[in-house]
């Protein structure tokens, strides 16, 4: 037997997780491949999504992911571990108590943030670049509001309110317009007035968001101003201290808050290796991703230092410049072990979207010289698409149903770009009493039919009578189905759905000589079963969401038969009401649900394909 190849992938970041979610595919059924990723984190961050925990937009397990979750029933080994050495020549991974041996190694370490030399900034500004620092800062906003709810002193109070981000980048402007929003909750609950926060976004540059196009800069910057929110540019950070910055051209802010947003260099353990690099400690690669200095190191990601043809800077350090460099890598790889032509990285990148808080977004999307400005609902639509594309490639229906709710449904103060019209919700007792009178309704319709059945089950009179002797189906309802309701008249049925009913009745209900087949017969005892059984699912509260579902359906068919009376209409608007949970109120979903969950979460196959919720 050959001796197992092992490749290594060091970081659990966008680059890392797509490209040992893809290698995973690819050798799911070869033995003699191992693949390890490791990370000092158990779980993935959305690096993108900080500022919504940051601001308290959202929640803090919203913007990460269990690592072994992502890779559950999957050929990938999730080691938690902080790599501190890599030996090249020897193909060798050292943490200070382990040594990890590889054959191919993916390098996608990440980044951390730079200063760029500034006096102070390091020892005294807030950083925002992992999950840690999100929730910190989070924190250190509070604190502050909490402080100056109690300060007397109106120049301390002042100083606790003032907020600088630094920076007026893609993360700077999603930060400022995040603390924008959530100022107005912060002002209400430790009642301060709102006049009294100082909003200060600063960047070296003469504009904010320098990638974008002038007009969307303008609607950013008039999005701001609408927040609160002064944007000095060519006014870049020359000092801070822990209660001052110095603003070059704007002079001395007294604050204790200053976030830096302002750029990015390679991590710590990409300083250390004895590898060919370029800009702020960027990995230079060739066109296939590989390292100029071994062949069997590959980068992905924002470590990558590579200028494709054409072009006169380097990668972007992007989303999507990680997603598309881990196909790359992952084909590449692949033909290492397996033989074949290695791929050439060409990246085509679709633009970039930034969110001005929860409610508006602006974003420059497109393809190779053909890109359009977008802004408002439009942009942040872009957004949370995009969003959930990258889930489901991650973590499936799982993540991308917490990821909804999160966004639409959690939120308070109205902070999405639906406004709160998803976000309002009520307890689920206020729907026992429809709960119990929908099943109760269903109950009894179907028990007074059911003796019919038990008679002569062959005696059709839920379905509308066959055509006979030109007489059209509307007129020549059945005689039972007139004895189950007096007096009343069929809602209306467009033409085009009669057409398509009366195929189907005459194609497996309508036998050639006028009457009826045995499938109506069993069609018939199915629906009265089927009415007796969510009389009773809905009474009890048992798989109250199927029940109402089922009620659903049921009502659609009777009115696409032609036989609904008006009140088939509340059935229908009752049953929609009735599927968010209305059973776990007094009822046995509140019992039933959990365990089933349980097992149905250690199902390998649901595991691996993500069909739960959390």
């Amino acid at each position: 037997m050959s001796e197992k190849k092992r490749i290594a992938i060091l970081g659990g970041g966008y680059g890392g997780v797509l490209t040992a979610k893809k290698l995973a595919k690819k050798f799911k059924k070869d033995e003699e491949v191992e693949i390890t990723l490791i990370d000092q984190n158990p779980y993935h961050t959305l690096l993108t999504e900080l500022h919504e925990v940051a601001a308290g937009r959202v929640s803090e397990d919203a913007i990460r992911i269990d690592l072994k979750k992502i890779f559950a029933k999957r050929k990938v080994n999730v080691v938690l571990d902080e790599i501190t050495d890599l030996d090249f020549k020897n193909n060798v991974l050292k943490s200070e108590n382990n040594s990890y041996e590889y054959d191919y190694l993916v390098i996608g370490s990440g980044c951390k943030p730079t200063y760029f030399g500034i006096k102070g900034a390091e020892e005294f500004c807030h950083k925002l670049w992992s999950f840690e620092d999100a929730v910190a800062l989070r924190e250190h906003v509070l604190q502050m509001f909490r402080k100056a709810a109690k300060q007397t002193d109106k120049d301390e109070r002042k100083k606790l309110l003032t907020f600088i981000v630094v920076g007026g980048g893609f993360t700077g402007v999603e930060m400022m317009g995040e603390l924008g929003e959530w100022k107005e909750r912060l002002c209400k609950e430790f009642y301060i007035g709102k006049e009294e926060v100082t909003l200060i976004l600063a960047d070296d540059l003469p504009k904010i968001l320098p990638n974008f196009p002038d007009k969307l800069q303008a609607k950013t910057k008039k999005r701001l101003n609408k927040l609160g929110v002064t944007v000095l540019t060519n006014a870049g950070i020359t000092e801070v201290t822990p209660d001052t910055a110095t603003i070059r051209n704007n002079g001395l802010v007294s604050t204790y808050s200053v976030i830096w947003t302002a750029g990015v260099e390679g991590s710590d353990i990409i300083g250390k290796m004895d590898i060919q690099q370029k800009g702020r400690k960027r990995i230079v690669t060739n066109d296939k991703l590989q390292s100029l200095d071994y062949e069997n190191v590959y980068v992905v990601g924002d470590n990558i230092f590579f200028i494709p043809e054409g072009e006169e800077r380097p990668l972007p350090q992007m989303v999507e410049n990680a997603e598309e460099s881990a196909a790359i890598i992952a084909h590449n790889v692949y033909t290492d072990v397996k033989g074949g032509e290695k791929k050439s990285y060409k990246p085509s990148f679709h633009g970039a979207m930034v969110c001005v808080g929860g409610k508006y977004g602006v974003a420059n999307v497109g393809a190779g010289k053909n890109f359009f400005a977008l802004s408002g609902f439009f942009a942040l639509f872009v957004k949370h698409f995009i969003n959930i594309v990258y889930f489901i490639q991650v973590a499936g229906f799982n993540k991308c149903w917490s990821y909804l709710l999160h966004e639409f449904v959690y939120v308070k103060d109205n902070r999405s770009m639906v406004g709160g019209y998803f976000a309002k919700s009520s307890p689920n007792f206020w729907l026992l009493v429809l709960r119990m009178f929908v099943g109760y309704k269903w109950l009894t319709e179907g028990l007074a039919k059911l003796p019919k059945i038990i008679a002569d089950p062959s005696k059709i009179f839920l379905i509308p009578a066959p055509v006979v002797d030109g007489a059209t189906a509307a007129t020549a309802v059945a005689d039972g189905a007139k004895a189950v309701v007096e007096n009343w008249v069929a809602l209306p049925v467009p033409g085009f759905i009669e057409k398509i009913v009366k195929w189907s009745m005459d194609a497996f209900f309508y036998s050639g000589d006028g009457g009826y087949t045995v499938l109506a017969t069993i069609f018939q005892t199915g629906m009265v079963i089927a009415e007796i059984l969510v009389g009773l699912m809905l009474i009890v509260g048992l798989f109250s969401a199927l029940a109402s579902l089922m009620s659903i359906a049921m009502g659609i068919m009777i009115w696409t038969s032609g036989m609904a009376p008006a009140e088939m209409l509340w059935y229908i608007a009752a049953g929609i009401a009735l599927i968010g949970g209305s059973g776990s109120t007094f009822g046995m979903d509140y019992y039933v649900l959990p365990i089933l969950k349980k097992y149905w979460k250690s199902v390998g196959w649901v595991k691996k394909s993500y069909l739960y919720v959390d």
